[in-house]
């Protein structure tokens, strides 16, 4: 009787596991049968983009600026990082000057994380301007364009923000990134990727 008495309780234990996995599993395969959200379905298309990527970047930066800027004007080509993390969760997108050393302190570096939240596609740019401005996107009809619009801002707005992004893919090694920066005056700067799959 006192052996029954401790091999009860792990019985029940080990039936409460089974029924949980047994649950899980089903919960899994109802899953796989459901077909997917336009937003689940622009996720699964922009995280097939990872990996490194390089190419020239074009920009409409008015002359006002340019001459502002000197040298810090002189667009170089870019290299561009996309990572899946997060159990697959997030895409983490990070860019910088081709050529030069991963030194966030000297060089930059902004960071774009892009998520599913419930049913939209959401990313957050965190900039270089110290702000995390949020847009959701949008994907074309044809499955190769994803339209991202501005949503809100976190954090000051005193130098700018990232307004609007496009990505344009042309094919598993190449791609297209329009990003929309907004000057504090309301005045966008453009500028457009040209990226190519190294490696």
């Amino acid at each position: 009787m006192k052996s029954l008495r401790f091999t009860l309780p792990l019985v029940l234990s080990l039936a409460t596991m089974a029924f949980a996995q047994s649950d899980a599993h089903k919960s899994e395969a109802q899953k796989a049968d459901a077909p997917k959200s336009e937003a689940q379905v622009s996720f699964d298309t922009i995280k097939a983009l990872a990996g490194e990527w390089e190419g020239p970047v074009k920009t409409d930066m008015p002359e006002a600026m340019r001459k502002h800027l000197g040298a810090g004007a002189d667009i170089k080509p870019l290299h561009v990082t996309m990572r899946v993390t997060s159990r697959g969760n997030v895409l983490v997108h990070e860019f910088q000057e081709a050529g030069t050393p991963l030194d966030a302190a000297k060089y930059d570096h902004p960071v774009t994380m892009f998520y599913l939240d419930a049913n939209r596609l959401d990313l957050v740019h965190y900039c270089d301007a110290g702000n995390r401005p949020r847009m959701t996107a949008k994907m074309s009809p044809d499955g190769k364009k994803l339209e991202f619009a501005f949503t809100d801002l976190s954090g000051g707005n005193s130098h700018g923000h990232m307004h609007h992004a496009v990505f344009t893919i042309i094919d598993a090694n190449h791609h297209t990134e329009d990003w929309t920066y907004m000057l504090p005056n309301d005045t966008p700067v453009q500028a457009h990727f040209d990226l190519h799959r190294k490696g």
